[in-house]
């Protein structure tokens, strides 16, 4: 099993931050990879139940992602599982998602990302690639926001 953590840093308030990560009207401006175009979802990460999402990319190539949100802890923390689908709508191996954020002392906000459980090395780096080029547009996303 392999683990992958990533932090980054805010101006924005850490309840606004918690918002873009986990309220829709804020997840589809920014879920998925540069390149990659979101499909059907139900991405709803503010409450516990199940989300999912469908990406499409630039190859034509469906990327199908599902888990259940367990824990929220309002303006705080969300945990949530995650596995992808494969081409037969099979749901592979399930891995956690922690998305933190705390005040960083400045007026903005510290946002940790802990993706835990992940099959092995390869995977985390896979993941590492998806989730940073994801937080790109997040971050883009964010300062674009008037808050």
């Amino acid at each position: 099993m392999a683990d992958l953590e990533m932090k980054r840093r805010f101006a924005a308030r850490p309840d606004r931050v918690f918002a873009f990560v986990t309220q829709t009207e804020h997840l589809t401006k920014w879920w998925g990879p540069e390149g990659i175009e979101l499909g059907e979802h139900d991405l709803d990460l503010s409450r516990p139940g199940s989300w999912g999402s469908v990406m499409h990319g630039a190859d034509g190539n469906q990327y199908k992602v599902t888990g259940e949100v367990y824990s929220v802890i309002q303006d705080k923390a969300v945990t949530f599982t995650w596995a992808w689908h494969d081409e037969n709508d099979v749901r592979g191996d399930e891995s956690q998602v922690t998305f933190s954020v705390e005040d960083d002392g400045d007026g903005g906000t510290d946002f940790l990302m802990i993706h835990s459980g992940l099959p092995d090395d390869d995977s985390a780096d896979n993941h590492q690639g998806g989730w940073t080029s994801s937080f790109v547009k997040l971050v883009a996303y964010a300062d674009s926001v008037t808050i």
